[in-house]
Formats: structure tokens, sequence, C-alpha cells
């Protein structure tokens, strides 16, 4: 019996041994990218103008997994502070693009819009990082690329005519004289007719903006008070500095560049004044002495520069080197306006600052009169 005993327990461990042999651990073979996520441009400066255009585009390297079966891939948009941390990329807006794409191309609208929902405010500047997300069985990521970005505010929605918001409009021979036609470097493809000079003091009863006139046309022009020619248009009176509402006669403006204009209904005075525009200030190189002259960028109704900048000074945006009509900002709501202006006259406000030293791209917009804006953005 002890012998028996003992054959079965060798039997037994034999067993265990031989099955110990036999089994092979499964390993998960390794997948990653092959290559960088590449993006078309490293900084994006979005306006209205690009609404229909394409302003980026992201490419990648396939990964290869031990299966063949589709892979997924995902955008991940994020701020640069929301990827460290215990729970990086958790607040990431994730747009799923498709089995087996490798590419994600943007338009200026699409992108806009994305930058906003991953944090950047409207008209705002600031940074995002993207990187992709493959997923089989299980996922991958590829290294993660940053991308400077300039957005901007939904387009106005202009109330139709005598919806309580009083609007003039400025068809004219820059525009093919289409009183309902739409110009994009004003207001973007989708909002404003023709244009619009919105009033900046209704009670005054005073319209002002700014008409670009490219160089070749006849640079007439009227003001209508409707996206059409069956309300009240206001031509040239035959004395210099009023309308009449009852003339055919065309107003003119001397030449091609952007103008200020401005236009009373009630007394039928209207100006223009031809303006350059350039940043003066200490935080700028030369000073509070010399200003330093902006490119204008028709496309985009704005003013232009790259420089660098100090962080413990200040700047203004000043028109023809005189300070007649220049920029400062509100403290209170931080949007720039007039702090001279013939029209409005003087309004005491304070100057701009950039918040480090550094090389910057600034950029001073002039499309909306209801909202004009700058960006400063770090290079």
């Amino acid at each position: 019996m002890k012998k028996l005993i003992n054959f079965t327990l060798i039997a037994i461990a034999s067993l265990a041994v031989a099955c110990h042999k036999d089994a092979a651990l499964t390993k998960l073979q390794p997948v990653a990218f092959t290559g960088p996520l590449t993006s078309s441009t490293t900084n994006v400066d979005i306006s209205p103008a690009d609404t229909a255009s394409t302003v980026i585009t992201f490419n990648w390297p396939a990964v290869v997994y031990p299966y063949k079966a589709h892979v997924t891939y995902t955008l991940q948009v994020d701020l640069p502070t929301d990827t460290v941390g215990a729970t990086p990329w958790s607040n990431a807006v994730n747009v799923t693009v498709g089995s087996d794409v490798l590419t994600k191309a943007y338009k200026g609208s699409d992108f806009n819009a994305l930058a906003i929902q991953a944090g950047i405010g409207a008209n705002d500047t600031g940074k995002l990082v993207v990187r992709v997300q493959a997923y089989q069985d299980r996922n991958a990521y590829s290294k993660a690329i940053t991308i400077s970005v300039i957005t901007y505010k939904a387009a106005v929605v202009v109330p139709p005519f005598n919806a309580g918001y009083p609007i003039l409009y400025l068809p004219g021979d820059y525009q093919s004289w289409l009183p309902n036609a739409i110009v994009p470097s004003a207001f973007g493809t989708a909002a404003a007719p023709t244009a619009g000079v919105y009033p900046a003091a209704t009670s005054a009863n005073i319209y002002e903006g700014y008409i670009y006139e490219p160089s070749g046309g006849t640079y007439q022009f009227k003001f209508t008070n409707a996206p059409d020619w069956n309300h009240i248009t206001y031509g040239d009176s035959g004395t210099p500095g009023l309308l009449s509402p009852t003339s055919t006669t065309n107003l003119a403006l001397p030449g091609a560049g952007l103008y200020e204009v401005s236009a009373n209904p009630v007394t039928l005075a209207w100006t223009y004044t031809l303006t350059t525009w350039a940043i003066i200030g200490d935080a700028t190189p030369n000073g509070w002495n010399t200003e330093t002259e902006m490119t204008f960028v028709p496309s985009k109704m704005a003013y232009t520069i790259k420089l660098n900048m100090l962080k413990s000074g200040s700047f203004k945006f000043r028109a023809n080197n005189a300070w007649v009509i220049d920029f400062g900002i509100n403290g209170t709501t931080n949007r720039i306006q007039y702090a001279d202006n013939p029209v409005f006259g003087s309004n005491p406000i304070n100057n701009m600052t950039v918040p480090a030293d550094g090389s910057y791209t600034i950029t001073l917009y002039l499309g909306d009169p209801n909202d004009y804006y700058y960006t400063a953005v770090l290079n």
C-alpha cells in the first residue's frame, strides 16, 4: 500500500511538471506611431474672411496592429495646461476622424469653433496642443504638437430693416453697387450686407465705420438705410460735407485706401478721412516719440505688424502719425475704444500692454464698427 501511494505521488508530480513546461504566456506586441503628427502650419490667425478656406491640415502615419483590421483615429485637442497633472488630456476635445483615415483638414469657421470649444476665448489668442489617438484593441498616441491660434468672434447677426437697430449701408463701385451684397472683409460671408456703417452713438445720430477702396475704380458710393434701392439713399448734395436724401449724384472718395467715414442722417453731415495706422508707445522699440508703421491686409480689414515688445511699457494705435484718431482700451470691458476722434471727441482711457517681453504679431481689426479689436500673439 505504501508503494502504491509513493508511485501515485510521483505520477502527480511528474504531470504537474509536464504541464508547467507546456504552458506559454501570451504577450501583447507593442504598437506605436511610426512617425510624427504634422500640421501645415503652427500659427493660425483666423478671421471671418477664412470661413470657407482651409486654414490648417493635420497628417499622421498609420499605426500597424498585429491583427489586420480597421484602425480608428481620433484627433485630441486641449489647452497645454490640461495635458499635465494627475488627469492629463481629460478635458480634451475628441474629434473622431474615421477608420484608416490619416489626415484632417479644417476650414476657418470649423477650426475657430474647435479652438473656442477647447478653451480659447472668442477674439482671443492662445495655444492648442494636438495629438492623435489610434485604437483597434488598445490605444496608441502620437507625440503632441502645439498650435498658436487667433480666434474671431461669431459673425454679428444683422437685424432686418426697421427692426429697431438703425443701420447704414455703403453700396459702391468697389463692390459692384449691390446694397444687399456680402462683403467678406467686413463681417464674413455669413453676416453683414455691404460694408455696413453701424451707429457709434445712436443718441447723436452718428454712424461711423471703415470702407476700403481698392485702386482702379471710380471710388464712388452712396449711403442707404436699407439693403436695397427702395428706401432712402443719400447722395451728393453739391455742398461739400453735406448729404442729400434725394440726390442721384454719387458720393466720391479721392482715391484708393482705407477710409474712416461718418454720417448723420438728421443733420446730413458726413466726413471721410484716409487712414494709415501705426503702433506707438514705450512698449515698442521706438518709444513714444516715433511710431512704427503697420501693414494693411485688405482681406481682413486689418493692420498688422511683428515686433519686439516690453511688458514694462504700454502702447496705443494711432492713425496718420498724429494724436487725432487713436485707440486706447476701456479698463472696464477691456475692449479698445477711440481715445481721440474728430467725430466723437476725446476719451481719456488706458493704454494697452503685453503680458511678457518678446516678439509679438499685433493685429488691429477695423472691419466691424460694433467691435473694433486687436490681438497680440507671442511668436
